[in-house]
């Protein structure tokens, strides 16, 4: 609530009275003002929401912090190690509260975990490159394998194992990262930068790059959610949308192989459809990747922020829409979850108990010169948004 320079004080502004047609000096009662400043602090505070941070263990001789959002219901903790997503906290259709992303509760849990990539923000080059291999302006280079005979998430100690730099922002946190050049094989001093921010009930992520070498870069989270909680069983009976009419099929090394319609094909979510209704369909690419493990090339321009996809858990009746300016989303039903982690509350983290929305850049990317490139060169700054919007289905 603004008073302004007003020559009158504000316990005396000339009001109108349309009774008598005249302007006339009026005193409000202070208990109204009162009421009126109290309302609009209130506001003001919802808008800021609140950010708290504490030291949740050590690395590397360094401390590592972990910062605490809430707003209205919704509660997210991020940690400056990989800046990870630990914990989203929302409430279900009767104010019920959950985690719906799958994690542990102390830190040595993810030092432990190789994995998952639970909550991790991946790179410098998310998802896989084929044989590890990629050439810029004639160069070759070589990342390490990690996953068979491709480099996955920027090989084998990518951006996550690392405490990142932390800084408060308004409504959130900032963490940044620089990966050296020639780390992991990759070209070029790299400075990456994500911003969590919470508001109302949308997590947004703003990821910032510059390098001082032309490098791929595809950066994104890897959070795996469960909408009826981290320890509810599979995600099977949940809903999704996409808003993709194409997607990259694979061939044995999940490898993307061209670009294909998904019009009659088990990967069609253009309508809401339960995840598990045709997972364990008699087809080739379900086959190849033990479930849903594509990319979808989502429609609309990539740059735009724009919905990717909508998830809806009927038995919780927790929704969430993911909206991205990246081209494509990686989605994920948790095909290697085997039982063998442990997660919070001490629930084994089992065959498809969680999936993943990996907004992004397509895989093998530096490979496919048909594909949106993710060559980031010097004196160009690389900007990403994606949010993840929390709700209850109608």
């Amino acid at each position: 609530m603004c008073l302004g320079n007003s020559p009158v004080p504000p316990s005396q502004k000339l009001l109108f009275r349309k009774s008598s047609g005249k302007a006339e000096t009026v005193k409000p009662k202070f208990g109204f003002i009162a009421k009126v400043l109290m309302v609009a602090m209130a506001l003001t505070a919802v808008a800021q929401g609140e950010v708290k941070m504490s030291v949740w263990g050590h690395k590397d001789g360094k401390d590592v912090p972990i910062y605490t959002l809430k707003s209205g219901q919704v509660e997210v903790r991020v940690t400056a190690l990989g800046a990870k997503i630990v914990s989203i906290r929302t409430p279900d259709r009767n104010g019920k509260m959950a985690d719906i992303v799958l994690g542990y509760d102390s830190l040595e849990g993810y030092e432990k975990d190789t994995k998952t990539h639970f909550g991790s923000v991946v790179g410098r080059y998310g998802n896989r490159i084929a044989g590890g291999k990629f050439s810029i302006d004639g160069k070759s280079y070589q990342v390490p394998k990690n996953d068979g005979n491709n480099a996955l998430h920027g090989g084998t100690k990518g951006i996550e194992y690392y405490v990142w730099d932390s800084k408060e922002v308004p409504n959130g946190v900032e963490f940044t990262h620089v990966s050296p050049d020639g780390d992991m094989g990759f070209p070029g001093n790299l400075t990456v930068k994500v911003k969590y921010t919470l508001a109302g009930n949308t997590l947004r992520l703003d990821y910032t790059c510059t390098s001082d070498k032309a490098t791929p870069v595809n950066i994104t989270n890897h959070a795996y959610f469960n909408l009826n909680g981290d320890d509810k069983g599979t995600i099977l009976n949940q809903k999704i949308e996409i808003n993709a009419d194409k997607y990259t099929p694979v061939n044995a090394d999940l490898i993307p192989t061209g670009i294909a319609p998904v019009a009659g094909t088990p990967f069609d979510f253009r309508k809401p459809e339960v995840i598990g209704a045709r997972i364990n369909d008699d087809n080739e690419q379900l086959k190849i990747a033990h479930g849903y493990d594509h990319n979808w090339v989502l429609n609309g321009n990539p740059g735009t922020l724009r919905v990717a996809a909508v998830v809806t858990d009927p038995e919780s009746g927790r929704k969430m829409t993911v909206d991205t300016t990246e081209p494509g989303v990686q989605f994920y039903t948790g095909n290697f979850l085997d039982g063998s982690l442990t997660g919070r509350h001490g629930v084994k983290y089992e065959f498809r108990t969680g999936f993943c929305l990996e907004t992004q850049h397509f895989p093998d990317s530096p490979n496919h010169p048909d594909f949106p490139s993710t060559i980031l060169r010097p004196g160009v700054t690389r900007h990403s948004t994606t949010t993840f919007t929390f709700g209850v289905a109608k």
